[in-house]
């Protein structure tokens, strides 16, 4: 009965962790900037791999930074968003002060 129980708990588990997303973090340029309402999807080059990722941007003070050209195509950006979904959960320019 208990190795059934540590079994059915092991399998459980298992298959909880596969259902989270990653958190991945990529620095790079801006390449495309289309904001909507509430939101905004922006294309960044990553500078590792060289691929374009595309990311939501739902933080509405990050979306007004976008829509008041604060942040422009071409400026650098780090960003952390899940992989699940693609919705950032960091977006800062990298420049300094």
């Amino acid at each position: 009965m208990k190795r059934l129980i540590f079994a059915i708990t092991a399998l459980l588990i298992s298959l909880a962790t596969v259902s989270f997303a990653e958190e991945l973090k990529i620095v790079g340029p801006v390449v495309k900037i289309q904001a909507e309402a509430g939101k905004a999807t922006v294309v960044i080059k990553d500078n590792a791999s060289g691929k374009d990722v595309a990311i939501t941007v739902t933080d509405q003070l990050t979306v007004d930074k976008l829509n008041d050209k604060r942040i422009t195509v071409g400026d650098e950006v780090r960003v952390k968003y899940d992989t699940k979904d693609y919705v950032s959960k960091l977006f800062r320019k990298t420049a300094g002060c």
